[in-house]
């Protein structure tokens, strides 16, 4: 019974998070014990990939970020399809106000990490960095802390949450795609193209999406172009109607089966290889650099007052309202988990500053992360606790 129940909570939000948070002290640990030299010759050893034309070597590091970190845009640019065309966000009405906190919420840490680094000592180049909200961890804790607050939390922050990937991925192809080879891209868009074709056919291939997938970030790899815009390219040539052989529907198919991995290989690999920093290190500017400061502030303040006062004021103007049977007090402590960046916070670090400046700033990730999520679990388990105590109902609606 124990090894059932235990199995059931893995796979809950709560227990991938669970295995992220673990997978990051780890690294953690690791880089600050007497086996840190074996920690980081595995994350920096170089691993060679040839097959015919197609030669690259990178370290394991860069392969998680860059091939493995594929499959998560993968599994969230069909996540988005699915929910906009047939799921819980497919309503016009329901996509407003989240859509417009979850752009606010990229734009308040923005704007709060150029503020702090202006001036000496500052970098503008992280301002990317405190903008993503990291969907695992805030929708676990939701489930964990507040589990009987009103469903439509959940679906308020599973809309932001999306609308956040899809904000990142737009910032990444903007922003860090640079020295293009066209023949790559090419190649890359022909086989997107042929993807396409299929999706067209009445019972299209499996296999044919899949090793589409794989060409396409093969070949994204070599063109200049990030391989979080191709991931979710290939998922939007991947048909929501359209049903394989077996009559299962292809998109909810490769949902199901890419879920397990995301979240119990793919995440918790990228958190061990990129959470492992050597607090012995000293690094330029300090440990309390301004880039620290700035993305620290950004996930704390600038994340729930950009969610939250979004919000308020959509509701207000009535272009918008807060999530339905939720109070103020509620939408606050959701606000406050948009806090939590983790992940793809640590992705756009990877990308938009010099390797010296990760470590501090991935430090203030985390802290700037723990503090979000230490917030809004205390706000919302505060909230579930004061509507058990009137019988589920609330009959303030502050």
């Amino acid at each position: 019974m124990a090894r059932s129940s235990t199995l059931a909570f893995l796979k809950t939000e709560p227990g991938a998070g669970l295995v992220m948070t673990l997978a990051a002290l780890a690294a953690l640990a690791l880089a600050n014990s007497p086996a840190a030299g074996l920690y980081f010759d595995f994350i920096d050893g170089r691993v060679p990939v040839g097959v015919g034309p197609f030669f690259v070597s990178l370290s394991v590091e860069a392969w998680v970020r860059d091939g493995l970190m594929a499959v998560f845009f993968l599994s969230a640019g069909l996540e988005l399809k699915y929910e906009v065309l047939r799921g819980e966000i497919s309503s016009p009405r329901r996509l407003a106000a989240p859509l417009l906190a979850g752009a606010a919420g990229m734009v308040g840490p923005a704007v709060i990490y150029l503020l702090v680094n202006l001036g000496p000592g500052g970098d503008l180049r992280g301002w990317t960095v405190p903008t993503p909200t990291d969907a695992a961890f805030a929708l676990g804790s939701l489930a964990l802390v507040a589990p009987r607050l009103p469903r439509a939390l959940r679906l308020f922050l599973l809309t932001l949450a999306v609308a956040d990937d899809v904000g990142a991925i737009a910032l990444i192809g903007v922003l860090y795609s640079h020295g293009i080879h066209w023949r790559a891209l090419a190649l890359a868009l022909a086989v997107l193209a042929v993807m396409l074709l299929l999706a067209r056919r009445r019972r299209p291939p499996r296999l044919a999406f899949i090793a589409g997938f794989v060409l396409v970030v093969a070949l994204t790899i070599n063109s200049g172009i990030s391989t979080s815009v191709a991931a979710f390219a290939c998922a939007m040539a991947v048909p929501v109607d359209r049903r394989s052989r077996d009559g299962e529907s292809l998109l909810r198919a490769y949902q199901a089966a890419l879920q397990p991995y995301v979240a119990y290989l793919v995440l918790p690999l990228f958190a061990f290889v990129s959470a492992g920093i050597a607090l012995s290190a000293h690094p330029p500017g300090g440990w309390f650099s301004r880039p620290v400061w700035g993305v620290a502030l950004g996930l704390t303040l600038g994340k729930p007052l950009g969610v939250f006062g979004m919000v308020f004021l959509s509701s207000a103007l009535k272009i918008g309202r807060k999530p339905m049977g939720a109070t103020w007090s509620e939408m606050l402590g959701v606000a406050l988990l948009c806090g939590v960046g983790f992940d793809l916070s640590f992705f756009l670090c990877g990308l938009a500053l010099p390797a010296d400046q990760q470590p501090q700033v991935r430090l203030a990730v985390m802290a700037g992360s723990a503090l979000s999520l230490a917030a809004g679990s205390a706000v919302l388990a505060r909230r579930q606790w004061v509507r058990d105590q009137r019988g589920g109902a609330d009959v303030f609606a502050d």
